[in-house]
């Protein structure tokens, strides 16, 4: 493989950020929670940009969990937006609803895999499915930009017909390997 290829940034022309929002609008989800994060970049800045949409920048992912717990109880729908070394951050959390059996979708962009560059991200990023699945959350993975839409629509529809945490973590090889001028 190129070495450019392996470091690029995904193509400015992907259109699955586009397709994630459309999502997020048929679900009816009006609370974003997340912790800022370049995978999500364009996601974020449709979020923002949506007067129907309440963004909340988290300064930990957990609070995450709390929000969208609060935000269910309010009768809203909410979802968190996240990087897998942020999943470690809510794994005692997810007892809240698993506990309370309380929708919990989660849209996990996946760092320490492909092409990764920084050490530091590579043992959440190896964990962070099965860590996921011991706190009881229902993964899916998507490592296609053709998988993403149905995959992050299956997410949410488990999460709010199941009334349980769950996930898509869309893998590195998507949205590229950061390099930090390496």
């Amino acid at each position: 493989m190129q070495r450019d290829t392996l470091e690029s940034a995904p193509d400015a022309a992907a259109d699955w950020p586009d397709q994630i929002y459309d999502l997020l609008k048929q679900h009816g989800i009006r609370q974003v929670a997340l912790v800022p994060d370049a995978g999500h970049a364009r996601l974020i800045r449709r979020c923002l940009a949506d007067n129907d949409m309440q963004v909340v920048t988290l300064t930990t992912e957990e609070e995450g969990i709390a929000m969208l717990f609060g935000a269910w109880l309010g009768g809203e729908k909410g979802v968190l937006l996240m990087q897998s070394s942020g999943v470690g951050n809510c794994i005692n959390m997810l007892s809240v609803p698993i506990a309370h059996r309380t929708p919990c979708p989660m849209i996990v962009t996946m760092r320490g895999e492909f092409g990764e560059f920084n050490p530091f991200q590579v043992p959440m990023g190896n964990a962070t499915g099965a860590v996921l699945e011991a706190m009881g959350t229902l993964v899916k993975r998507a490592d296609t930009p053709a998988d993403i839409a149905p995959t992050v629509d299956a997410t949410l529809r488990l999460a709010f017909n199941t009334f349980r945490p769950t996930a898509t973590l869309i893998g590195q090889r998507v949205i590229g390997a950061k390099t930090f001028g390496k």
